[in-house]
């Protein structure tokens, strides 16, 4: 049972070319290779429950504004950036389109009860056969 495709629409997204941080001589200061995505969630064709599950989850790369800001800088190529950004967000998309599971509240069986408090009070002896004789009567 495979999550359905949610497709990210690249005219929703903005992307900016920036300059790379780090080392790499001359290029680094000429060239604007690195790349800032912006999505904007709430204006996206997103499935409704799938936007709040994004807005739901706590990641550094959603801001409060609901935008989500990706920086890819791992390639020397615009072009390469771009595609590792949207793959990005598209994983992120992903991450929350399969709904998560209900909880079912269970209870601990009575032997498992017991068994927890034989437990402690076999501790409970350990630690009164430690104390001082006269102590804590």
């Amino acid at each position: 049972m495979s999550a359905p495709a949610i497709q990210v629409l690249e005219d929703e997204v903005e992307f900016t070319a920036i300059r790379a941080q780090g080392a790499g001589g001359q290029n680094v200061n000429k060239v604007s290779n690195a790349v800032h995505l912006r999505y904007n969630i709430a204006a996206a064709s997103l499935p409704e429950d799938i936007k709040q599950r994004l807005l739901a989850i706590s990641d550094q790369r959603i801001t409060q504004e609901g935008v989500v800001v990706i920086k890819a800088q791992a390639s020397r190529s615009l072009e390469f950036n771009k595609l590792d950004a949207l793959a990005r967000l598209q994983a992120l998309v992903d991450s929350v389109a399969v709904p998560p599971k209900p909880r079912k509240p269970t209870k601990p069986s009575r032997s498992s009860q017991l068994k927890r408090l034989d437990s402690k009070t076999e501790r409970s002896n350990v630690k009164m056969q430690r104390k001082r004789v006269g102590e804590g009567d």
